[in-house]
């Protein structure tokens, strides 16, 4: 069996930012804990959830990837744009907002949409870790921030709810209902939003992940009718792969619901050819939407595999399968794309002079057109 993703996160609260830039991860996946988080969020946290934006949703700049493609939903295995044409979203995820909120500034947000070209940022507020659950205002504002200004610079967004541990996402169903009525309350008028209610589930069969898909799907359909869903599948979203499983049970399981995709992680120097065949196997039955993937090691960090994600890559290409980077910040492991310190000195964000390896080769795969009307 293919070894486990272990959560490429910082082990740091966002107390302790600047001393997790030079935190090594050491030990056994099962074996590694963060500090207890304080609860608190630092300055740079609060200042970067802008106030609550009350205005209605305006039209997307003309040429965008919104402005061109409209409302999503899924057609058969497929993602398709207003006029039923399958297309493919490629993008970036951010780190964790408790983390790197001064990563994502008006000047990397531009960069983003117009130097990478990138079509969608995925936006992920996670649960536990000095997260949502710390501060529930203040994280439903600074994703609504997030939300809003994705969506001012033409791109889609993807709300992610980064539930980690514990893996079971029924355990977090009351702060998820509360967090996904707020957030599709105040942008139910908008076109370019996606729902991603559960990160990466882990110990837990899939039969319970649907029941809780099963719950929460309605609670967003019933502000937001129109969004499509995506759905985290068993073992850190890898179909079940790296618990022993595959597809074949979702595929003989579905979530009983309309305009929904399946999500899939992989990180390349770690996950080969088993889960490669699963999601192309996959990507023929259900639809499949790529939600999170480096090129490294399943802790994102170690060498990057150019060549086994080349081969992710192509086949997404031709079968049309959205993707998102992880991640958008200046965290030290390879896989975020920024050089340490970047976020800090506010730059630079365009080009390639602060990326790291990872970084120039990902933007340039974000930047390369592939048919996408967008691009």
């Amino acid at each position: 069996m293919t070894p486990a993703r272990f959560p490429l996160r910082p082990a740091a609260t966002a107390a302790a930012l600047a001393s997790a830039l030079l935190l090594t991860l050491t030990g056994a996946p099962a074996t590694l804990a963060a500090p207890a988080p304080t609860g608190a969020t630092t300055p740079a946290a609060r200042s970067a959830a802008d106030t609550r934006d009350t205005t209605p949703a305006g039209p997307p700049a003309a040429g965008t990837p919104v402005a061109v493609n409209g409302q999503l939903e899924v057609c058969g295995t497929k993602l398709c744009n207003e006029h039923g044409t399958p297309v493919q979203l490629r993008g970036m995820s951010t780190h964790g907002t408790q983390w790197y909120p001064h990563c994502l500034t008006d000047g990397s947000l531009d960069a983003l949409a117009r130097d990478w070209n990138a079509d969608v940022l995925r936006v992920s507020t996670y649960v536990q870790e000095g997260g949502y659950e710390t501060d529930p205002a203040h994280f439903t504002d600074l994703a609504d921030s997030l939300i809003r200004r994705a969506s001012e610079r033409g791109m889609y967004v993807i709300v992610d709810w980064h539930m980690l541990d514990p893996g079971d996402p029924h355990l977090n169903l009351d702060s998820a209902r509360r967090f996904f009525t707020e957030i599709a309350r105040r942008n139910q008028d908008r076109n370019n939003v996606l729902y991603e209610i559960a990160n990466e589930p882990s110990g837990v069969s899939w039969s319970r992940i649907r029941s809780y898909a099963e719950q929460i799907i309605p609670v967003i359909r019933a502000v937001d009718p129109d969004a499509p869903v995506l759905v985290g599948t068993r073992a850190w979203s890898s179909f079940g792969v790296s618990e022993g499983a595959d597809e074949s049970e979702v595929v003989n399981d579905p979530v009983d619901a309309s305009n929904i995709m399946y999500t899939f992680h992989f990180y390349a120097a770690s996950h080969r050819d088993e889960y490669l065949a699963a999601l192309t196997r996959a990507a023929d039955r259900i639809p499949v939407f790529v939600t999170e993937f480096g090129t490294q090691n399943y802790a994102g960090e170690g060498p990057d595999d150019f060549a086994m994600s080349q081969r992710y890559l192509d086949l997404m290409a031709s079968e049309k399968i959205s993707w998102v980077n992880w991640n958008f910040s200046d965290d030290h492991r390879s896989g975020a794309v920024f050089a340490p310190g970047t976020c800090h000195r506010d730059g630079p964000w365009t080009g390639t002079s602060a990326l790291k390896p990872a970084g120039a080769w990902i933007r340039d795969r974000v930047r390369t057109p592939d048919g996408f009307p967008a691009h």
